[in-house]
């Protein structure tokens, strides 16, 4: 039986990053993973540049039944730290919007960046491997894997949520919390579109494709400023994304299609310049020319010029395109999800260490636990930062 200081489980952001920053500091760390190649969900990130970052990054940006939680790691390695990292491999990187940051070729180099950094650790990395059981004893963990049996000291939990199961996902990481006691927080789907009732959908779908820059806001008062897009499922785009981790089955959003714009002004203006210009015109001069149409053909917009346009109707108009309701009929699931809301709950755990208080030697980091980011950078970045205090205690006192 082959013995380790540590062994990982799940060779994403969180589980590379650790195994690598564990194994330079002196400990034996054995990474286990059960996909072909490393790092799969980072390749799909960002769509294929990986957002690998925030400029902005702040505890506020986490959702977390424990929101002081995640502040410890954030602050201890942040993401300055990681982009010196990146910068120290040469990575070309730009800032795409609101802070987020991109590689400028493709996502492959930031999983170079971490085989990289697990080889200068001496991490050994096992892929296509299936774990069979997890048990304890007086001397730390035993893993049954596919064909052999391994055990450390010290075991961190680093398989993420439930979100792209195409990429490998599962609740392996739930089952080995429940299975040493600990309590798991009931998950969803986060970062994910909504889907629409039928009426409205069949309504929308020729809008499929258009995308108008929006502010949309959640029941409990929660704001996004971003660009909406309209699907053939429902609502989608960087907006829809963000609200969807604050929004719950059966509430409304409410939607601005037109932020930038003081529409009742607006309309003033044009109609004291051009009282015989449509209504549709004037208002394609600020929306896509479709959505206005498809607005117009559902009773949203009236078929009137201008200077036709009485007082009620114009108010009736703003509120229509400035407090537009909409009851989602769901989100598209973990299929499409970019994250897993909720997770091992992190009372159950040290936020120095992310180590179980109740359970010595047993770790957790990343999307497995119940600390979730917006969209933008913000979710690897706690990867980082999570893997990088648990691999401070694991290099403490390695095997000699």
């Amino acid at each position: 039986m082959e013995r380790f200081d540590a062994i990982v489980v799940g060779a994403g952001a969180a589980g590379m990053f650790c195994a690598a920053q564990a194994g330079q500091a002196g400990a034996k760390v054995l990474l286990l993973d059960n996909g072909k190649k490393p790092g799969r969900k980072i390749l799909m990130s960002g769509g294929g540049r990986c957002n690998f970052t925030n400029l902005y990054v702040e505890p506020a940006a986490y959702l977390s039944e424990n929101p002081h939680f995640c502040k410890s790691a954030l602050a201890r390695y942040t993401q300055w730290d990681f982009i010196a990292l990146v910068d120290k491999y040469r990575i070309a990187w730009h800032e795409k919007t609101l802070g987020q940051l991109f590689c400028d070729d493709s996502a492959e180099q930031i999983v170079a960046l971490l085989v990289d950094e697990c080889a200068k650790g001496g991490v050994v990395t096992r892929l296509r491997t299936e774990i069979i059981s997890v048990e304890r004893n007086d001397e730390g963990y035993v893993l049954q894997l596919n064909g052999e049996t391994v055990a450390a000291k010290k075991l961190v939990i680093a398989s993420g949520g439930l979100s792209m199961p195409g990429l490998g996902a599962s609740p392996f990481g739930y089952k080995v919390a429940e299975q040493f006691g600990l309590k798991v927080l009931p998950t969803r789907a986060g970062l994910v579109p909504f889907t629409l009732h039928k009426p409205l959908l069949e309504q929308l779908q020729a809008l499929s494709g258009v995308s108008v820059p929006a502010v949309i806001a959640a029941d409990d008062g929660t704001v996004f400023r971003e660009n909406l897009l309209f699907t053939h499922r429902g609502l989608s785009g960087p907006a829809v994304l963000q609200i969807s981790s604050y929004w719950q089955p059966g509430e409304f959003v409410s939607i601005n299609l037109l932020p930038e714009c003081d529409l009742a002004a607006f309309l003033d203006e044009q109609r004291a310049a051009h009282p015989n210009q449509s209504l549709k015109n004037t208002l394609a001069m600020q929306l896509p020319k479709r959505l206005v149409e498809c607005l117009q053909l559902l009773g949203q917009i009236p078929d009137v010029q201008l200077k036709q346009l009485n007082a009620k109707d114009q108010q009736q108009l703003v509120a229509t395109l400035t407090e537009w309701r909409v009851q989602p009929n769901g989100t598209e699931g973990y299929r499409t999800a970019e994250v897993t809301l909720g997770g091992v709950d992190t009372r159950e755990l040290s936020s120095r260490t992310m180590e179980a208080r109740s359970v010595p030697g047993l770790f957790f980091i990343g999307e497995v636990m119940d600390v979730t980011g917006w969209l933008g950078g913000y979710n690897f970045q706690w990867a980082w930062s999570s893997a990088w205090a648990c691999a401070q205690a694991l290099a403490e006192a390695p095997t000699p």
